[in-house]
């Protein structure tokens, strides 16, 4: 979609822009600076928790209302930057967890939330089966991608049960022995 690659190159810009922020030579301009990034940014979380509280006086129509806000991509980020979504990370991370396991159990995965701890969520991630070496960094990357993108405020995402050392079938030339190697095949 157009917005989101409008969207996502705005927040590099931002990055980019900090970044250079932090390099001002004078203290005081670089002072100044971070002050206007950081009451612009109250000014706007002041304004969306504003919003957020006229909806909720609403009743049920306002409860639904913010409902949609925190299932809408961009409006969700914005809550989450704000600490203002409707659903804490723990809902946001089982949520996710829950769509995206069909889509690994078909990769041939199984896939369980064992929970939380300092903003890290653990996650065993299990190859089933008899799939390639590379299943296993596929279904790895799907499961952060989805996880990342429901809660973009979690600190980090351990995946557990990944063996990287398992065999896959596949043995290569190099590992055969010279024996092997001389041994004709029936």
């Amino acid at each position: 979609m157009a917005d989101d690659k409008e969207f996502q190159s705005r927040i590099q810009q931002i990055g980019t822009l900090v970044g250079q922020m932090e390099n001002i030579a004078q203290p005081e301009l670089r002072a100044s600076a971070k002050t206007l990034f950081q009451l612009i940014l109250d000014l706007n979380a002041a304004g969306f928790e504003r919003v957020m509280e006229t909806l909720a006086k609403n009743g049920e129509a306002g409860q639904e209302q913010i409902d949609d806000f925190g299932r809408d991509g961009l409006i969700s980020s914005l809550l989450v930057l704000y600490g203002l979504h409707p659903l804490d990370l723990e809902t946001r991370v089982e949520q996710a967890v829950e769509k995206i396991r069909p889509q690994v159990r078909k990769g041939g995965g199984e896939l369980e939330l064992l929970g939380q701890a300092a903003g890290v969520v653990q996650i065993r991630l299990e190859v089933t089966g008899h799939a390639c070496g590379s299943t296993g960094k596929t279904l790895k990357k799907l499961v952060e991608d989805a996880v990342y993108e429901a809660a973009p405020d979690v600190v980090g995402i351990s995946v557990e049960g990944l063996d990287e050392g398992a065999s896959t079938g596949f043995v290569p030339l190099g590992k055969l022995g010279a024996a092997a190697l001389a041994t004709p095949a029936s």
